[in-house]
């Protein structure tokens, strides 16, 4: 589970970087997408936002498992790869982050043209690796209950937003519904 993000959605496949501080920390919740839980789980509050933004644009969307938007080119990275459960954040200072520092910067050093999903403060803090002049970085709130409720999540039009930018340079857009 560990590197599922990156057995589902390889560097070279990458259109867009949605990234995450570190997985659920509930029993049997994480999938190693961040975000994501496996189908049949409870679906998170966080995740419920995502899905309320989505069918602001697009179709209503159910599934939790987000295995489809990586099969797609999206690479849903946590910052911290593992986490103890029920203790969120446990594995802060195991490394992870240097690890998926150098990714970012691998991705906005030799690709172009990607879209950077950046939500929440944790994330927003990543901006200074990526290359704004060749990719897109899309800011907004986290989109956790708090956040949302305050006006920072709901509305960012980040996933059509997104799509526009692929479709205006040649990509294939994402089927986020």
């Amino acid at each position: 589970l560990i590197f599922s993000a990156f057995n589902k959605c390889s560097l070279d496949k990458v259109k867009v970087v949605i990234l995450g501080q570190d997985p659920y920390h509930g029993l049997n919740q994480a999938n190693g997408l961040c975000f994501s839980v496996k189908s049949g789980m409870n679906i998170p509050p966080s995740l419920l936002n995502i899905f309320k933004e989505i069918k602001s644009s697009f179709n209503d969307r159910s599934e939790s498992d987000l295995s489809d938007w990586a099969n797609q080119g999206v690479l849903l990275l946590n910052s911290i790869l593992t986490v103890e459960e029920g203790l969120p954040g446990s594995h802060s200072e195991k490394g992870w982050e240097e690890f998926t520092k150098c990714v970012i910067k691998l991705i906005s050093d030799r690709k172009q043209n990607i879209v950077f999903m950046l939500w929440g403060g944790y994330a927003k803090k990543k901006e200074s690796l990526i290359d704004s002049k060749k990719h897109l970085i899309l800011k907004s709130g986290h989109p956790s209950p708090m956040s949302a409720n305050r006006g920072y999540w709901l509305g960012n039009k980040h996933f059509s937003k997104c799509n526009d930018y692929l479709k205006e340079n040649g990509m294939k857009v994402i089927y986020w519904s």
